[in-house]
């Protein structure tokens, strides 16, 4: 399972994958979950939202775990709505992906726990034409 973790006040989403579901299983849309179990000590978070393995988007307003057709409005015509497979608001085993925002912060910031590992520092990108005109100057021994 995959879970998306928002961080309301940075603006940021980190993602963890964590290998069973079992911890959050039942669990619904809009409820409190701990996330030491994740590795995140000290932080909770409510459920936001998710999808099942086949892409199916979670729907806070429809009970259960299984998949249901419901009449959706679309706002293309008055009066038009189109039906639409959701899944439902309680989290089971087959979910592929959680979406949760943190509501408790623990000690250390997310940036430290979850943020990308710094790489060696990029070289500048330079367009063709400037690496050509680069690569004629150095030719010539007059290079800047």
């Amino acid at each position: 399972m995959n879970i998306v973790i928002s961080d309301p006040k940075t603006g940021k989403a980190f993602s963890k994958k964590v290998e069973s579901a079992s911890n959050f299983s039942g669990r619904k849309i809009g409820q409190e979950i701990q996330l030491d179990s994740v590795g995140l000590n000290g932080y909770s978070a409510k459920i936001t939202g998710g999808s099942d393995k086949d892409g199916f988007p979670m729907r806070k307003d429809l009970g259960g775990i299984s998949r249901k057709k419901v009449f959706i409005v679309v706002n293309r015509k008055k009066g038009e709505r189109k039906r639409i497979t959701k899944r439902g608001n309680t989290v089971a085993d087959d979910i592929k992906e959680l979406n949760v925002t943190v509501t408790k912060y623990g000690s250390t910031p997310l940036d430290e726990i979850l943020g990308k590992k710094e790489d060696a520092p990029k070289e500048e990108k330079m367009s063709v034409k400037q690496e050509m005109v680069k690569k004629s100057l150095e030719a010539a021994g007059t290079a800047d």
